[in-house]
Formats: C-alpha cells, structure tokens, sequence
C-alpha cells in the first residue's frame, strides 16, 4: 500500500496507509515537523495537509475513495513522521486510499461479512456438520488414563505418584536417598 505522493515542490515524499473497521491511518515520511509549521484540513472525501520545512513547502492532497467524519479525525507529530487518523462514516473495507467516490465498488469489497459470537471455539468452515472438539480433547484425556505404561516408564510414573501424594517427611526422604546414592536409590524411609 506504500505510495509516493507528489507535492508542490516535485520532491517525493514516501506515505503509506493502512485501516481497522472503524479508521484509516495516512503516515507521511517527513522528519522534523514544528506543529506550528503544519496545516491539516479534513472534509467529507478530502484530506489536505500542508507542511513548511525551511525552505521547502509541502502540499499533499487525497481525494478520499469514500467518505469520512471530519469532526473525529485526528492526526498525531513524531520526530519522522505525521500520522493523520480518519474516523471512516461508514464500516467499509476501503481498496485503495483515493479515487472517485461514486465509482461502482465491487460487492466483495464493500461488504464486510461479521460472523456472530458463538461460545467456544468456532467450528471449523466446513458443509459439513461440525466437531465438538472440546469432547474429542476430553475423550483423549480419558484414553491416556486408561493407557498402562509398560517397563522404566511405569515405574518412573510410580515414583512420580508416590512423591506427588506423598507428605513433606515422604518427599525429604526420597530427596535425600537419591541424592546420597548418586542417583541409583529412591527410597522413603529416612
């Protein structure tokens, strides 16, 4: 969406665009701007933005591809550049940031589709009907209960239960055994 707009004095200065559902966003590259030295008007279909640098004038004009509410634009000054916030009048999905107003919009881009607020995860876009995935997840869980670990596994998941349920005078005696023996001893008696 990166375009180069021409002002009065012929030198390309880079500005770049972009939009949510409710505002478009128009940042111009220009380093250094007192607040002073800058004049932004805003119109139904028109942003103009003005600039005095030095020696240099700059003159920006965008003739907006749809319609804004001036009242609630706004534009912010950072040491490299003007961001200029267009509050959009209505929630389209804009093509591009300037053009002819009352040019026919192709459906597709005019129209934002906004899918409802379901509980849970939304199923997945299919025809078909969907997967109730939070069972598939409880059914595996159910699975890996049920599952028997065979050899080092079983007994590695034995030690794991007698250590988490046992109490602190368990667990201090399974830490010290197996600490004093170097790894090799898991016991419980002190």
């Amino acid at each position: 969406m990166t375009e180069t707009a021409e002002p009065v004095n012929k030198r390309a200065v880079k500005h770049d665009w972009y939009q949510t559902e409710a505002t478009v966003v128009v940042t111009i590259l220009i380093k250094n701007v007192q607040r002073e030295k800058l004049t932004i008007n805003f119109s139904e279909n028109l942003l103009q933005v003005n600039v005095i640098l030095e020696a240099d004038t700059h003159n920006f004009e965008y003739r907006l591809r749809h319609k804004i509410v001036p009242e609630q634009c706004s534009y912010k000054i950072t040491p490299s550049k003007i961001e200029v916030k267009l509050k959009k009048l209505e929630g389209l999905r804009w093509d591009k940031l300037e053009g002819d107003p009352d040019e026919k919009i192709p459906k597709a881009i005019s129209q934002t589709s906004f899918v409802p607020i379901t509980e849970g995860p939304p199923p997945y876009p299919t025809s078909k009907k969907g997967r109730d995935w939070s069972a598939i997840e409880k059914e595996m869980k159910e699975q890996e209960t049920k599952e028997k670990p065979e050899g080092e596994e079983a007994v590695s998941k034995l030690f794991q239960e007698i250590y988490g349920k046992g109490s602190d005078e368990v667990k201090k005696a399974m830490n010290k055994s197996y600490l004093e023996s170097g790894g090799t001893v898991l016991s419980t008696n002190w």
